[in-house]
């Protein structure tokens, strides 16, 4: 289950999703935003994917957009293309489908890669990582749903900077501020992001993929109107074979054997 711009394993019911584009630090052109939407749409589908992790070949998670792709006239598909053809659609797979999204950052996100990295649900990186929003370095304005996801997780107004300078947030400093959840030794980072990932993918799938939804509305909901998505996603939640099924490991003092459902 692999392409030539992206590649995937799928390993303990954990789809491994790597950008394969290491020559230009795994930036993104035409092909590879498409085939990363149709692995996205495959692992959506696929029972036996509890879990994802999208991560980088190579030294860099993601350097975003390729520039050579929008300077070439023969390559250039136009920003409008890009935007809805490419970037908009891979964010909005990745907050809708309805099971955990790691995103493990190995080295440099920079501009779309770096948001399509805060869109996940959760974001680990190696010590060596950074995080920049390129975009004003060349007259443009952030995308991939940067300025959506970025205030919300450290506020306007280091955003606003963030943005506007174009500044590098090294891996510590993301830590620190609350862009991501937590930054491993690049010596144990594969094996801290497969015990992560390989946790995510025996939990109450179900139960992961309603919160994801509550967290999603919430962006936009009232009070009320949060508290009642909870109540009916709660009453949906514990319909749930694994809500019983935890339920009765609890009661008779062992761990539970989650399905997903």
């Amino acid at each position: 289950m692999s392409s030539n711009l992206i590649e995937v394993k799928i390993e303990n019911n954990v789809a491994w999703i790597s950008l394969n584009r290491p020559e230009v630090f795994n930036s993104f052109n035409r092909e590879m935003a498409l085939q990363l939407q149709n692995t996205l749409d495959d692992c959506a589908a696929n029972s036996n994917v509890r879990a994802l992790v999208i991560t980088g070949n190579g030294k860099a998670f993601c350097a975003g957009q390729d520039l050579k792709e929008v300077t070439d006239p023969e390559l250039n598909p136009g920003f409008r293309k890009i935007l809805e053809e490419h970037y908009n659609p891979i964010i909005q797979k990745i907050r809708t489908i309805e099971k955990p999204i790691i995103a493990a950052v190995n080295g440099v996100a920079a501009g779309a890669g770096a948001n399509i990295a805060l869109a996940c649900d959760i974001v680990v990186a190696t010590e060596q990582a950074s995080f920049i929003q390129a975009f004003s370095k060349i007259g443009l304005v952030p995308d991939s749903a940067g300025t959506f996801f970025l205030p919300r997780l450290i506020g306007f107004q280091k955003a606003s900077a963030l943005m506007m300078l174009g500044d590098k947030v090294s891996a510590p400093e993301a830590l620190t501020i609350g862009m991501i959840y937590k930054i491993f030794p690049i010596a144990i980072f594969e094996d801290e992001v497969k015990t992560l990932a390989e946790n995510l993918a025996q939990m109450p799938t179900k139960a992961i993929g309603l919160t994801k939804r509550l967290l999603n509305q919430s962006m936009g909901n009232n009070l009320e109107q949060q508290l009642k998505l909870e109540s009916d996603l709660q009453i949906e939640a514990s319909s749930s074979y694994d809500y019983n099924e935890g339920v009765t490991a609890f009661v008779e003092k062992r761990k539970p054997e989650f399905k997903g459902n």
